[in-house]
């Protein structure tokens, strides 16, 4: 898995939360009432969107260097920061030991088991880094 770091625009306008824009990911957006609220649901946003992206097969953009964005900058916004993402790796097949219930657990809500365990393991990565 590859680890990258796109940049993240953070905004505030009087009488608004705070607001998360990607300019590299056009409709990619967070929000939150607090700054830190906003960079963790950014976090949340980026991920989604990045793994929709790879589900559909459309190709990631590179990552705009901050002093582009930098520049870009106006009069509501607050910081600027990278946000990161790891990018999928190529699939490989593993042997696992599983208890039988959970595996008919699984198989009756899932369509495909391999990509509810990945899902679930990614979501469980997700909240042990964030608490």
């Amino acid at each position: 898995m590859k680890r990258v770091h796109y940049p993240a625009v953070i905004d505030k306008d009087p009488d608004s939360d705070y607001g998360v824009v990607f300019p590299d990911f056009p409709g990619c957006v967070s929000a939150g009432s607090t700054l830190d609220e906003a960079v963790l649901g950014a976090h949340e946003a980026l991920a989604g969107h990045v793994a929709l992206m790879v589900t559909d097969g459309d190709a990631l953009p590179e990552p705009t260097p901050l002093e582009v964005v930098a520049a870009q900058r106006d009069a509501s916004t607050v910081a600027i920061t990278l946000v990161p993402v790891t990018l999928p790796g190529k699939a490989q097949r593993v042997n696992i030991t599983m208890d039988e219930a959970l595996l008919g657990e699984i198989d009756a809500i899932a369509d495909n088991r391999s990509r509810f365990l990945a899902e679930a393991a990614r979501a469980e990565i997700a909240r042990r880094r964030v608490g």
